[in-house]
């Protein structure tokens, strides 16, 4: 039985792909920062599905909170072979009042904490499959309000290549979603969901399911060997 870790999977679409995994016969490792509640009952929901299954508090910023979970999954696991870089920050203010300290922690979360979990799990276990989440903010749909968010997805584009090009018997996947379906957004001020769904052309929210489904096929099959960055805007 094969292993999935998915970073930032207590909740959003990070659980759902939880979920698809779990029901398809794999161990699952869910990561959280702080939404521990949350992490333990997933891990309770999925323990119908006969797998090994654990939750593990983990900054990603942080080597040693990384060095801890290799020791905690070691433990339970023989490998991880799928690891999916879900964990992601965004802080959204106006460009003109935008400060130093959020601006870097945006970069330090999505550039430096997918560099450094993936640097480091490749070191420990023979993974097979990389799939980074990306953004069409990254290309297009950037707002004055996430200049540090859509930078930090441009780096996420970058780092799947570089990667990529790096280690040659691993493959690296890159989605870039549109505004997807989560209990975050749908708890966003309407109105101004509404007009950013707009001002992007997207008819509706992406259902999180849809994305799990593409990131499955990624993990299990060769069907995006030769197109390994996908593109998801919604309807």
């Amino acid at each position: 039985m094969k292993t999935i870790l998915v970073t930032g999977s207590a909740q959003g679409l990070g659980a759902n792909i939880i979920e698809k995994f779990a029901k398809n016969g794999y161990n699952v490792i869910i990561t959280y920062k702080s939404s521990k509640n949350k992490a333990i009952i997933l891990e309770d929901k999925i323990r119908k599905y006969n797998l090994n299954v654990i939750s593990v508090k983990c900054d990603i910023t942080k080597i040693s909170d990384i060095r801890n979970l290799i020791k905690v999954v070691k433990s339970r696991f023989n490998n991880i072979e799928v690891l999916v870089n879900n964990a992601s920050l965004s802080l959204d203010s106006s460009f003109e009042n935008k400060s130093k300290e959020e601006f870097m922690k945006v970069l330090e979360t999505n550039i430096y904490g997918t560099f450094l979990i993936t640097r480091e799990l490749i070191k420990k276990y023979k993974v097979e499959k990389v799939i980074n989440i990306s953004s069409t903010d990254s290309i297009d749909t950037y707002s004055d309000l996430n200049i540090d968010y859509s930078l930090s997805k441009c780096g996420i584009n970058f780092m799947t290549k570089f990667f990529s090009n790096k280690y040659k018997d691993i493959k690296f996947y890159n989605i870039l979603p549109n505004w997807i379906n989560t209990e975050t957004i749908q708890n966003m001020n309407s109105e101004y969901l509404e007009s950013e769904l707009r001002r992007v052309n997207q008819n509706k929210l992406i259902e999180p399911e849809y994305i799990s489904n593409i990131i499955y096929e990624m993990a299990t099959t060769c069907k995006y060997d030769d197109n390994n960055e996908i593109r998801i805007d919604g309807d």
